[in-house]
């Protein structure tokens, strides 16, 4: 660790991060610039930032030696949330003194100490950033303020809305009542009650004998606006008696509603759009055996037929994973149970599509420890893994299956050598129905749900998955399970 941070080299980063956050960029991509830039600057072995919403934490952007845990949940009841969230803002403690087997894999791997700081939004937190440090001598003042003075930063990152948070609603406070308020003539705020200036996140003093923050409908009539920040209000008006010419206006937060609609709304397109090219081709193929089966050949018989089953199993695959996505419910359900993890994998690649069978390389190690889950969900997380390796990468090059084990989890990697992942995709790959890209003319066909599952399944064991860009181009997902 240097004895002070290299500040040349943070203001050198920092500026590129700047420059990022003016071109345009933000989200993930800026975060993990930011920690990258960070982390040879204060002379950490890595970096870590959580994002905490209500219902805890998940590790969003990590880096260096502490790389591995990204994407690992942190529920709101673990005893490592709860003692990172207590506390001064920014401390130094000793990863074997918190608790939690997250904390005890950090310390495992020989990364003993870390710098903690809050990233807080006007008293909520939004997030905590760590610095890890092998065993040595503890890091200097300076080192906690440079961490401190990051996640400041990172809060501010929140605080504009910009790509983040990436799960949840970050420290917007939802609406307790409906918001009141009353226009004059100019359209101006003649009253704002305490509902108002929850919802809109604009106080009374800042609100009265200015303009609305949002459009005013027409009396009687009623408007859905969406606010900068992405939240919904529902808005009506109506007009006071009186010679002032006064108007009321009320609205309360429906971005809950909105999210709803807009979920059933893409569930009903997506569903129709991916299921049509299958029935299409079942079809097709069926009326013509029907008609046309005299004058058609064995081989050409046997063609159709074959191609009828295969698009009736994608067919049955896409309606489990609309099902399973539309229940919330993995497939299985089994209790969780010691297995063999390489025999399982090996057994789950039988079962993968033929054109993604025979591109498989396996690389397991004989004396792989057994890992603690459901057996019998494997292959479906190993089928969505490598159908979407597969999707992404040229027919002719290989994917990767290795596995490997430590003192707490076991793992399997699924690496391809396609076109990658963007770094601000990493985490938005696992929303249901998201796609990297939309409308019609999409190169890479599908419903947005494989991976969704995948965390579905792998999370209810206790475990987790993790997607990163792979060194050389390509995609690397990573599954940990605890041990057995």
């Amino acid at each position: 660790m240097p004895e002070r941070p290299d500040y040349p080299a943070l203001i050198t980063g920092h500026t590129t991060v700047i420059n990022m956050i003016n071109s345009g960029e933000s989200g993930p991509a800026v975060l993990n610039r930011l920690l990258h830039e960070v982390e040879p600057a204060v002379g950490a072995a890595g970096l870590v930032f959580v994002e905490f919403t209500p219902a805890g934490g998940r590790v969003i952007a990590a880096t260096g030696r502490a790389e591995f845990v990204l994407g690992r949940p942190l529920p709101a009841t673990d005893p490592a949330t709860v003692c990172l969230l207590a506390g001064p803002p920014v401390r130094e403690v000793r990863v074997d003194a918190i608790p939690g087997a997250l904390a005890d894999e950090v310390a495992g791997r020989g990364l003993c100490r870390m710098i903690v700081a809050r990233a807080e939004i006007g008293g909520l937190t939004v997030g905590s950033l760590h610095a890890l440090y092998p065993l040595g001598e503890p890091p200097e003042p300076a080192q906690r303020a440079v961490i401190g003075y990051v996640a400041a930063c990172i809060a501010h990152m929140y605080g504009d809305q910009t790509g983040l948070p990436v799960h949840g609603d970050g420290p917007v406070v939802a609406a307790l009542a409906d918001g009141l308020a009353v226009v004059d003539r100019d359209g101006r705020i003649r009253l704002w009650n305490p509902a108002a200036a929850e919802v809109t996140g604009r106080p009374t003093e800042e609100a009265l004998n200015r303009p609305l923050p949002f459009p005013l409908p027409p009396p009687g009539q009623v408007l859905d606006h969406r606010m900068p920040d992405g939240r919904w209000l529902r808005i009506t008006s109506g007009e006071l008696p009186g010679p002032n010419a006064l108007r009321v206006v009320t609205f309360r937060d429906i971005t809950d509603q909105q999210r709803r609609d807009h979920d059933r709304d893409l569930f009903v397109a997506v569903t129709s759009h991916e299921l049509r090219t299958p029935v299409t081709v079942i079809k097709g193929y069926a009326d013509t055996l029907t008609d046309h089966w005299d004058s058609l050949s064995d081989d050409d018989r046997r063609q159709a037929a074959r191609i009828i089953g295969q698009r009736a199993n994608e067919l049955a695959r896409l309606v489990d994973r609309l099902l399973t996505a539309a229940t919330e419910n993995r497939p299985g359900g089994e209790p969780a149970a010691p297995f063999d993890l390489v025999d399982a994998l090996r057994a789950a690649v039988t079962h993968l599509p033929a054109d993604i069978r025979h591109r498989v390389v396996l690389d397991l190690p004989a004396d792989l420890p057994k890992a603690l889950g459901d057996r019998h969900s494997l292959a479906t997380v190993l089928t969505e893994l490598g159908t979407n390796a597969g999707k992404y990468s040229l027919p002719d090059t290989p994917i990767e299956i290795t596995a490997e084990a430590n003192e707490r989890t076991v793992s399997f990697r699924v690496a391809d050598r396609g076109i990658g992942i963007r770094p601000e995709h990493v985490e938005r790959a696992f929303d249901r129905f998201w796609q990297g890209e939309s409308g019609d003319r999409r190169r890479y066909p599908g419903a947005g749900l494989g991976l969704y599952l995948v965390r579905q399944i792998v999370e209810q064991q206790n475990g987790w998955v993790s997607l990163r860009p792979r060194a050389g181009g390509g995609t690397v997902a990573e599954v940990r399970l605890p041990r057995g």
